[in-house]
């Protein structure tokens, strides 16, 4: 039985996509816990849902506090797994899961990357600089935000008349059809 962990922001779409894979294909894979620095993340409502533990932690115990460290070597997963978690993550939980710790950027890196991009910050910066396409990163976890080694991306071409909420559709189409796969791969990997 592999174990991931998710950490989560927002809505969990993402979350929720990747779950429901393992569920719906059988594999034997548990999402051990999603973590969440919102109390009032939707994630938490998704979680609900799907039968999995939520946890929401705040900035003093995953900064300044060994709870989620010891939490996650308790649960010693085979991946840590960002899916739209907005904070850089502590260098100790880093060197604890070296190689074990991915994210998905909603951008083609290295452009649009580094603290603040994110969401619609990332979508808005593409329509202005009038990008032909977009795409989605998965990456390795470093100490920088989305510096660390690509994993995978996926491109969709852009067309002017492309709105925010359009580019944003295209974005999530792809995170949703390539997340959970590539996230089987690293998890099954021979």
């Amino acid at each position: 039985m592999k174990k991931i962990v998710l950490f989560a922001s927002g809505s969990g779409s993402n979350v929720e996509n990747i779950v429901r894979y393992f569920q719906e294909n059988k594999k034997s894979v548990i999402a051990s816990v999603v973590l969440t620095n919102k109390r009032d993340a939707k994630v938490l409502d998704r979680c609900n849902s799907l039968n999995i533990s939520g946890l929401y932690f705040n900035k003093n115990a995953f900064y300044k506090t060994d709870v989620i460290r010891n939490l996650l070597q308790d649960i010693n997963p085979d991946l840590i797994i960002l899916a739209g978690f907005l904070w850089k993550m502590p260098q100790t939980i880093i060197q604890d899961f070296p190689s074990k710790i991915i994210n998905i950027h909603p951008a083609l890196l290295p452009k649009y990357g580094g603290k603040g991009m994110y969401g619609n910050n990332v979508h808005n910066a593409v329509k202005e600089n009038n990008e032909p396409e977009t795409g989605i990163t998965i990456h390795y976890v470093n100490e920088n935000y989305d510096e660390g080694a690509i994993i995978f991306q996926a491109k969709t071409q852009l067309v002017d008349t492309d709105s925010i909420a359009q580019i944003a559709a295209k974005v999530h189409e792809l995170e949703y059809a390539h997340f959970p796969r590539i996230i089987e791969k690293m998890l099954f990997k021979e």
